[in-house]
C-alpha cells in the first residue's frame, strides 16, 4: 500500500474541506505499514505485516459535532463521509464544553523518520528472533519475545487554516528468557526510532544474563530498602504520575497536584532537587509529532519539573478559557534528566540495597497520592558493598512515584526506553532510591 506524501494528503484534505457545509471541519489522514514477529518456547509462532490507511472527518454546527471515518479516498467516498459526519452532527446534542477548532499553527518539523527502520523486512525480523532462539538453546534457556516495526504518516488539517504532515518510524522489542526448570528469569525491552541504534544481540544477551543469574533466589524479609531501579522498572511507575499533570484535575481536587482549599500546586517543591523532567518534541532520542492530534495545537518544549518544583500543568482549550490562560498541547514524550553514572556505577556505590530490573502488574491504590501496588519480576538481586551478591525472591510493593522522587539518593545516566502510539516516549535514568516499601514476598520468578 502506498504511503501518501505531503502533496498527496494536502490535495485530499482540500477536497474534503471543500465538500463540507458545516460551520467548521477538521480532517486527519493516517497510514502505516506495521511488521512483526513473535516467538515462544524457542520457536517462531507468528509473523505478519499489516498496512492501513484511514481518514477521519469531524464537523460542527454550533456546539453539535459529528465524526465519520473511511478508508477509501475517491471523491464520492470522501463526500459521503463528510455528509455522514454532518448528519451525525445535526442529530447530536450540544456539547456544553465545545471549543472551536484552533487557527493556523506554526509546526516545526521533528525528525521522526529514519530510512534504516523503514527498510526493515521479513529477513531482518527473522534475524532478531533467530538470535534469541539460538542463544536461548545454547544456554539451555527458553525464550519468548515480540519484535515490531512501524513506518507511517499522519496529516491534519482544518477549515481555519491548520495543516501539518509528518512521516515517522519506530520499532520495539521485548524478550523473556527462562531456565528450563522455571527457577530463573530475565527480561529486556528496547524502543527506538532509528534501527541503526538497535542491537538485537545486545538486548537479548541482557535477558539471558539475568535469567542465568537469577537462579536459586533467596528470601529476604519484606520492609523498606534502598533500591537501585533500572529504567524499565521505573518507567511504568513514573508514567502514571505524569498522566496526572492536567490543570483541570488539580483545580477540581482530583489529583496529587490539588491544593487543600482549592487551586493547584504549580510552583511548589514536591520532589528532590535532583529531579528535572521536560517534554521536547524535537529531542534527538525520542522525537514525536510537533502537534497534539486531538487538539491540533502545536507542541513546545516544556519543563514539567524543574529542580524538584512543579513547573507547568496541561491546560485543555476549555479549561484554559475558563481560567483565562493559554491552552497547551498534550505532551508526546517525557524526558527525565540524570547524572553521568552508569547502572553499574550506581550499584558499585551502594553499601546495601536491592537491584530491581522490572516491575509489572501495577495497579492504582489511591489516585489522590498516586499510590501504586505491583510486583518485581525477571531478576531481583541483593547488593552489598557495591557488588551483586545473590538473586532474591520477588516482592510485592506499595509505593508512590511522588514519594520515590522525594527519596532520590542518586540518578544515573538517562536511557532511551522509547514507546509506541498511545503512550509516552520515555527517557529515564537508573536511580537509587531510599526507603522503598516492599510489603510481601512473591513466589513468581
Amino acid at each position: 500500500m502506498k504511503q501518501l506524501n505531503q502533496e498527496d494528503t494536502r490535495a485530499i484534505c482540500e477536497r474534503v474541506l471543500g465538500f463540507s457545509k458545516a460551520d467548521e471541519c477538521s480532517v486527519t489522514i493516517a497510514g502505516s505499514r506495521a511488521g512483526n514477529i513473535r516467538f515462544a518456547r524457542n520457536s517462531v509462532s507468528t509473523a505478519g505485516l499489516n498496512e492501513d490507511r484511514r481518514l477521519t472527518v469531524t464537523v460542527a454546527f454550533g456546539k453539535r459535532q459529528g465524526t465519520a471515518t473511511i478508508n477509501e479516498f475517491d471523491d464520492k467516498s470522501l463526500e459521503k463521509a463528510v455528509r455522514r459526519a454532518e448528519d451525525i452532527a445535526r442529530l447530536a446534542p450540544e456539547n456544553p464544553e465545545f471549543m472551536p477548532a484552533p487557527g493556523k499553527q506554526d509546526f516545526k518539523a521533528s525528525t521522526e523518520y529514519f530510512a534504516a527502520t523503514a527498510a526493515i523486512d521479513p529477513d531482518y525480523r527473522a534475524e532478531v528472533a533467530s538470535h534469541a532462539i539460538l542463544a536461548g538453546r545454547k544456554n539451555k534457556l527458553v525464550t519468548a519475545g515480540f519484535f515490531n516495526d512501524v513506518t507511517g504518516f499522519e496529516t491534519i488539517a482544518n477549515s481555519r487554516g491548520v495543516f501539518g504532515h509528518r512521516d515517522y518510524t519506530n520499532l520495539g522489542y521485548t524478550c523473556t528468557a527462562r531456565t528450563e526448570d522455571g527457577r530463573g528469569s530475565g527480561w529486556v525491552t528496547r524502543g527506538v526510532v532509528d534501527a541503526k541504534r538497535f542491537d538485537a544481540r545486545e538486548a537479548t544477551d541482557v535477558a539471558i544474563e539475568k535469567a542465568l543469574r537469577s537462579v536459586d533466589a533467596k528470601a529476604l524479609e519484606p520492609g523498606r530498602y534502598t533500591v537501585i531501579l533500572e529504567p524499565a522498572a521505573t518507567s511504568d511507575l513514573v508514567s502514571r504520575m505524569f498522566g496526572a499533570f492536567g490543570a483541570r484535575q488539580a483545580d477540581e481536587g482530583r489529583s496529587f497536584l490539588a491544593k487543600k482549599g482549592g487551586g493547584n500546586r504549580l510552583g511548589e517543591k514536591l520532589f528532590d532537587e535532583q529531579v528535572n523532567v521536560w517534554a521536547d518534541p524535537w529531542d534527538k532520542d525520542v522525537p514525536v509529532s510537533p502537534w497534539d492530534a486531538q487538539s491540533m495545537l502545536a507542541r513546545q518544549r516544556t519543563d514539567l519539573i524543574k529542580n524538584g518544583k512543579v513547573a507547568s500543568l496541561d491546560y485543555s482549550q476549555f479549561w484554559a478559557q475558563k481560567q483565562g490562560v493559554r491552552p497547551t498541547a498534550r505532551h508526546g514524550n517525557i524526558i527525565m534528566g540524570g547524572g553521568g553514572k552508569s547502572l553499574e556505577e550506581l550499584i558499585a556505590g551502594t553499601k546495601k540495597g536491592i537491584l530491581v530490573t522490572r516491575t509489572w502488574y501495577i495497579r492504582m491504590v489511591d489516585p489522590q497520592s498516586v499510590l501504586l501496588t505491583g510486583l518485581t519480576r525477571d531478576g531481583t538481586f541483593y547488593v552489598e558493598n557495591g557488588k551483586i551478591k545473590y538473586p532474591i525472591k520477588n516482592f510485592r510493593f506499595n509505593e508512590s512515584p511522588i514519594t520515590m522522587l522525594n527519596n532520590v539518593d542518586e540518578l544515573g545516566k538517562p536511557v532511551i526506553l522509547g514507546g509506541d502510539e498511545g503512550r509516552f516516549q520515555l527517557v529515564i535514568p537508573p536511580m537509587r532510591i531510599r526507603d522503598f516499601n516492599f510489603t510481601s514476598l512473591s513466589d513468581a520468578v
